[in-house]
């Protein structure tokens, strides 16, 4: 066991097993404390490595993450204290990897519950090793105006009520991390405070004993007097009755150790922690109680009686000239997170995004206000979230058909159509799924697919204004504008496009109304007297047709149209479906191994 102070202000520590929290508390007190470093120096995260984002004051610094503790401990010379938060599986074995590094010189092991005989290994490597375990089943402990670990003393707000922003002049060690809290409170109010703290933890076997901490706080000349906090179970307080009748402590030491209750009870009582059983008499609270008391230290009547006892050790100290009280200081403000200031309103923040469709927030998503589990218990399908995640209202069943209709119709249209020929070309290319699917969506345009708002935009205007199919075909003739959704380079009019007509059955036996399909018919019947291949294609049928359900179904204003057609919603669906058929020549070609392609030389006209 080391015979001095364990940490100082520069105190670096190592921090096993990423916990936000507590590694932001630290980094918290620091600020408090004035540090300038950050007293973690690395984080150690198996499997892991990079940075993590955390605050330093107002300053948002990146600590390093390490998967391996030889890699931090490398990485990080000057980082002698290692904050194991491990769970108790793997807590002994990381400690001894740590221990067993010559950088470390404390390992503190946060978890309950590990193995007696583990704990015991680490006891003994430690000893022998000249080096300090804090634990198992500690919170840590703190040197005031300096150093802490994890989640000791608790909140900021507790670490400026028990003034652990300055050194005082007291020393405490305890066993129970809860109590520490407590007692730092106490001692705050009847001294100046506390110098250095220790909870060594609650199991059978700590790695260091309470009066390993005192005869170390014996050491530390800014240490004035010593505060102990024991329980019953175990005989630890023993050791430290021996070292006051050796007269090894020459600072007084005041006393107390929990438990006298458990003589009320008949059979033996656990408390909560795994050393804290009443057995036999020498391990009773009231036998340790006189013993120390015997030994020489100051022991109240009661536990209510302990916080008179510390300030009259004080205030003694003061009177004889042995000490005199820090001076008190105002602790630095520590700024709030953003999240916590919003909650308790003292901050407006504006948001950067907005979003009307979706809510992940409550117990289950929302697709427009409906839980997710009741689109799957109502049966809905593919076409009802669309219409909610892309119109925000639930349409008619005959709508959600038609969306689902289109999508299963315009899925794939072959090898050979420019989108297919570029996914199958970047598949063949050794490339991902999403590249070989974005080569294909990116050919997606006016000449392939994306047709279906230029055809619903110019029927529309053309129907509203009431032009003939000859006005209409002619003015856009004169403008050198192609009429979209006309036109196809197989099929004729004695060859229709069988998915045109499915869509226009569909519809003529479901739709409220057809007005807008119909004239769209008309237009076909006029240009196929100019070209037989000038037929109304699978985009101006989807085009006009949804420009029919948006009109038909009441549900969608005149202005809320004409920003559907504007924004581009039709061609979403092409996109969507064809998605599903480019995906699919992807795994095609993956499936079938193919080569990497070249296109024939055959293929190409060379010319000057």
């Amino acid at each position: 066991m080391a015979t001095g102070q364990l940490f100082s202000k520069t105190t670096q520590a190592l921090f096993y097993n990423y916990k936000q929290l507590p590694i932001q508390r630290m980094l918290d007190f620091d600020f408090l404390c004035g540090r300038e470093t950050p007293s973690v120096a690395g984080i150690i995260n198996p499997g892991s490595e990079g940075f993590q984002k955390l605050f330093f004051g107002q300053e948002e610094i990146a600590i390093p993450v390490h998967s391996t503790i030889e890699a931090a401990c490398a990485a990080h010379p000057t980082a002698d204290v290692f904050i194991n938060f491990a769970s108790f599986r793997s807590a002994a074995a990381s400690s001894m990897s740590a221990l067993k590094q010559p950088t470390i010189k404390v390992v503190a092991i946060i978890a309950e519950g590990v193995p007696e005989s583990d704990a015991k290994q680490l006891i003994a490597y430690a000893k022998a090793n000249n080096k300090v375990v804090i634990g198992p089943a500690t919170v840590g402990g703190i040197q005031a105006g300096a150093f802490k670990i994890g989640d000791t003393a608790g909140t900021i707000d507790n670490i400026i009520q028990c003034k652990l922003y300055r050194p005082g002049s007291v020393g405490f060690v305890s066993k129970s991390g809860g109590m520490s809290n407590e007692l730092y409170n106490t001692i705050a109010r009847v001294t100046d405070g506390i110098y250095e703290g220790i909870a060594i933890g609650g199991d059978v076997f700590p790695g260091s004993t309470l009066s390993d901490h005192v005869l170390r706080f014996n050491n530390i000349p800014q240490v004035k007097m010593v505060v102990v906090l024991g329980e019953l179970g175990g005989r630890d307080e023993y050791s430290l009755v021996e070292a006051l009748k050796q007269g090894k402590i020459n600072k007084p030491v005041v006393a107390w150790v929990s438990g006298t209750c458990a003589t009320l009870f008949k059979s033996e009582v656990q408390f909560g922690h795994a050393g804290a059983k009443s057995g036999g008499e020498m391990e009773s609270a009231q036998a340790k109680n006189q013993a120390l008391r015997d030994a020489g230290a100051v022991v109240p009547t009661s536990y209510e009686a302990f916080e008179g006892a510390i300030k009259e050790a004080f205030e003694k100290l003061v009177e004889a000239g042995n000490t005199t009280p820090v001076k008190e200081i105002t602790p630095p403000q520590i700024p709030e997170d953003l999240s916590t200031a919003i909650k308790s309103g003292k901050v407006r923040a504006p948001t950067h995004i907005i979003s009307t469709i979706s809510d992940d927030r409550g117990e289950e998503p929302c697709y427009a206000g409906v839980p997710m589990s009741s689109i799957v218990e109502q049966g809905l399908g593919v076409g009802d979230v669309i219409s909610l995640l892309w119109f925000k209202r639930s349409l008619p069943r005959y709508c959600t058909r038609f969306i689902e209709i289109c999508v299963m119709l315009c899925a794939d249209h072959g090898p050979c159509v420019s989108g297919a020929h570029n996914s199958i070309v970047t598949a063949r290319a050794g490339k991902d799924l999403v590249s070989c699917l974005v080569s294909g969506l990116l050919t997606i345009g006016p000449r392939f697919g994306g047709a279906i708002d230029d055809a619903a935009r110019y029927f529309k205007d053309a129907y509203d204004k009431g032009l003939t199919p000859y006005e209409f075909v002619e003015s856009m003739k004169k403008k050198g504008i192609r009429v979209p959704g006309i036109g196809h380079r197989i099929k004729r009019g004695d060859n229709r496009d069988k998915r045109v007509e499915l869509l226009q059955r569909y519809a003529r036996e479901n739709f409220p109304s057809v007005k807008y399909m119909e004239y769209a018919v008309q237009v076909e019947t006029y240009t196929l007297s100019k070209a037989n291949n000038l037929v109304l294609n699978v985009d101006g049928a989807i085009g006009s047709l949804f420009l029919d359900l948006l009109a038909g179904s009441g549900m969608f204003t005149k202005p809320e149209i004409d920003e559907i057609v504007e924004i581009g919603y039709l061609n979403g669906l092409f996109v969507l479906a064809r998605s599903i058929g480019l995906i699919g020549h992807t795994f095609d070609q993956k499936r079938l191994k193919q080569p990497l392609y070249r296109h024939p030389w055959e293929d190409v006209l060379y010319t000057k």
